[in-house]
Formats: C-alpha cells, structure tokens, sequence
C-alpha cells in the first residue's frame, strides 16, 4: 500500500510566455490519457529522501519554465478538438511512502501491475473538466529499504515518447546542476498542411476499424475479456538467432536492407500470438507500429520537436499466411508499413484529419475496460519499439536508474520493446494478452526461435 503524504502543484520559477499554442493534426488524435511510467532507484545509504524531495521540486519549478507548455492546460475548441492554453497553471508533484520494497518489484521482473500503478498519480477524467487536468502527474515514493521511485504520466495528446523523455532526462540534468542540453522546439505550425489529402486508398489500413474476429460483429466481447501481463527477456544471443532466421534466403528476403531486430522480434511476436489465438486460417489480424516520422520529413523536424511525431502504422495479412510462411514473411509486411511513411505520406494524413468536422472519431483510447474508440486487440496486434530511446538517462543525483518501464498496460496485445539495461544487446518486453492464450504465447515465443 502507497500513503501519500502531500501533493504539491508545481508551477514555473520565473515567469513563462502567456499564450495560447495551436495543436497539430497529429496532437488532436492521441488518447485524452496520461502515458504512465515509472523508473526506480536505489540510492546511496547516505542520502536523504528529504533531499531527494527537494531536488526535485526545485528542479521541476525550474524546468518548467523551459518547457512552459507542461505547465499549461488544454481548453476545448470545439470537433473534438483542443488548443493549449500556456497559463502557468503547473504540474502535480506527489510525496508518497510505502512498505514495500524495489525487491519486491524485481522479483516479478517490475511487472506493470496494480502495486507499480500505485506509484503514479491517478487522474479521474470522467470528473475533472480537462481545462483542469494538469498535463504532468509526478510521483517520486519512498520503499522500506531505502529506495525510490519516481512515477509519471504525461499528457498524450501534448507529447509522444521521444518528446516525454526528452522533457524527463532534461528535467534530471537541472536536478543535477547541468545545463539544457537540447533546447526544445514547440511550433506546431512546421506540421501544417494547406495541400488537400491523397487518394483514400493510401490510408485504407489507417482509416478502417481493425479487423474482427470471424463471426463476431463488434469487439465487445473481446474487449471484455480478462488480461494478464508478461515480462518476456531476450538475450543477444536469441535476437540474433530471430534476425538470422529473418533474413534467410526465401522469397521474401529483403536484398537491399537486412532486417532489423525489431522486424524480427516483432514479426516472431506476431506468429506466436496468432498461433496461440487459434485463429482461422482466412483470419484477418494487424500489427500496429508506432512510427516515428521526425527523421522522414523533408526537411528534417528540428532536433528537440516537443509535441506528438509518430504516426500509428499497420500491417496486415491472414493469420494462415502469417503462420504458414517463414518469419520473413512477417518481417516484410513489418518492413512494408514503416517505409509507407514518407513525408507525402504524413503531411497527406494531416492534411485528411485536418478535414474532419469531428476528430473523436479518429481519436485513440487505451484505458483498460475503454470501450470507447479501436479496439486494438484479438486478433490484432500492436508492438512498441522503445529501444532508440534514451530511457536509462534520468540521473536526478541520487543514482542511476535501475529499471524504467511502463506503469500500466492499455489493452490486450499490447506490447512494448526496450533494450536490456546493462547495454548487453538483449530485449525487455512487456505483453499484455488475454489470459487464456498466455501460457501457450510463451511457450511458443521461446521454443519457436
């Protein structure tokens, strides 16, 4: 059990720009969600949690006032759409202690489950009008053996992955007395399109529901269902076997570009479940993949982009063929979806969701038991590559981080990659799955490799 002991609401040391900042197309699609995670620490005998305490409101009071748009609150526009008011209001920071100790998160290799929930803020989204839901929740709890945890959600339609990271490891280099090391870039107006969209048929697999389940009408059964989380571990050694096995010589070898240790993970990943599922042979699944399209635009985003720049890709096939072709196969559907996103493809989606009188209806929910929104689970896919980002960098001055993972899992097949923590090359994965296929998933994933 977690006691919260205060909660504070940090605003900016000095003053920041009061204005009103215009959200991209991009933005205005993501989950009206904060995306939890958590990192743990161990620190030194010789440091004080109080010390910890302070560091970290100093350093947020301060840090806000270089990313002055964390401390804003989002206001209604009408269409579903927001723009963010750039007010000062803050962010919450949370003082908490618990019994537990880091052990007993390592022990169940830092599963996201109810207890790692307990070390983020919540937020109620039914009863708090979004004009007054802060766009960072902070957390940093103090366990019985002396170590800490610092758990955070950040607003999903204000930033992605890479843009959170780069908020937190430069919010830990203030902590420690640094400089900015990337200066972050907020104009939005470098994603705007005035070119109409392109032909329908470029989004079809964007567009359309992902695919039921044959004989089913609606997804409400499946959403239904109960779900169990997994930490799966890959160590160099099998990931190399996962891309040789990938990149043998079959009619679907890629000749240019070998495949990457994503595409062949994550492809093995795909037939694994879909095994697992027993589907039908003629059954239709999609494995989503979130695209990170900063280094695809011509030019370049700026390096330090704040804001939402990945864009939710898929492949798509049968199960049968899935299953009964070599993981190549999978690779290149995989390998196919990323290099559709060009910069035509995503200022041409832009373009598309700037037309829609109504952006709800595009919009991403990814609450556990949502049934609101895609539902992205049996007999689909969606698998999150963490491994480019700098997720072990947060050094507040009491350690390294010593684990760093998501908080909670959103839906049934969702998964997320990160790189093993010691730089070994070997893989962390995070799995949700419906819990009757669980057993038979991991028996599969390991003694198919």
């Amino acid at each position: 059990m977690v006691t919260v002991k205060t909660t504070y609401n940090v605003k900016p040391a000095d003053p920041t720009p009061n204005e009103i900042m215009n959200l991209s197309e991009i933005d205005q699609i993501k989950a009206v969600t904060h995306a939890p995670t958590v990192y743990f620490y161990h620190p030194t005998p010789d440091f004080l949690y109080s010390d910890a305490f302070r560091i970290l409101k100093d350093s947020l009071s301060k840090v806000l006032v270089i990313f002055y748009p964390v401390a804003g609150r989002f206001h209604e526009i009408g269409g579903g759409r927001l723009e963010l008011h750039c007010n000062g209001e803050g962010a919450i920071l949370v003082e908490a202690e618990t019994e537990l100790k880091i052990q007993d998160f390592a022990l169940d290799d830092f599963l996201p489950n109810a207890a790692m929930r307990d070390l983020i803020p919540k937020m109620d989204y039914s009863a708090t009008p979004i004009q007054e839901q802060p766009l960072l929740l902070a957390q940093l709890t103090k366990f019985s053996c002396g170590g800490i945890s610092l758990g955070m959600g950040i607003s999903h339609i204000l930033v992605d992955g890479p843009s959170a990271l780069h908020f937190v490891n430069e919010w830990s280099n203030i902590a420690r007395g640094e400089m900015t090391r990337i200066v972050p870039f907020f104009d939005r107006k470098i994603l705007q399109t005035e070119d109409p969209p392109s032909s329908m048929k470029e989004f079809s697999v964007l567009l359309t529901p992902p695919p039921l389940l044959i004989g089913h009408s609606d997804n409400m059964e499946e959403r239904k269902k109960s779900t169990t989380v997994a930490m799966l571990k890959l160590s160099k050694q099998q990931i190399d076997k996962l891309k040789s096995k990938a990149n043998e010589d079959t009619p679907y070898k890629n000749t240019i570009r070998s495949y990457t240790r994503y595409e062949a993970v994550a492809g093995h990943m795909w037939r694994c479940v879909s095994k697992a599922r027993t589907h039908a042979h003629e059954q239709l699944t999609r494995l989503h993949i979130a695209v990170d399209f900063r280094n695809r635009m011509q030019p370049r985003l700026p390096k330090g982009y704040f804001g939402n720049a990945i864009l939710r890709q898929a492949a798509i096939t049968t199960s049968g063929e899935l299953i009964s072709k070599p993981l190549a196969y999978a690779s290149s559907k995989i390998r196919e979806a990323i290099e559709e996103v060009t910069d035509e493809f995503v200022r041409s989606y832009i373009a598309l969701i700037k037309t829609l009188p109504d952006v709800d209806v595009r919009r991403n929910f990814h609450t556990v038991g949502c049934t609101l929104g895609s539902f992205y689970g049996n007999p689909n896919v969606e698998i999150t590559s963490w491994t480019a980002m700098p997720v072990y960098e947060a050094d507040f001055g009491w350690g390294e981080v010593i684990h760093m993972g998501p908080g909670a899992m959103g839906f049934d097949g969702k998964s997320f990659i990160a790189s093993g923590r010691d730089g070994d090359g070997s893989f962390t994965l995070a799995f949700c799955l419906q819990t009757e296929y669980m057993d038979t998933f991991q028996n599969l994933f390991y003694n198919e490799i």
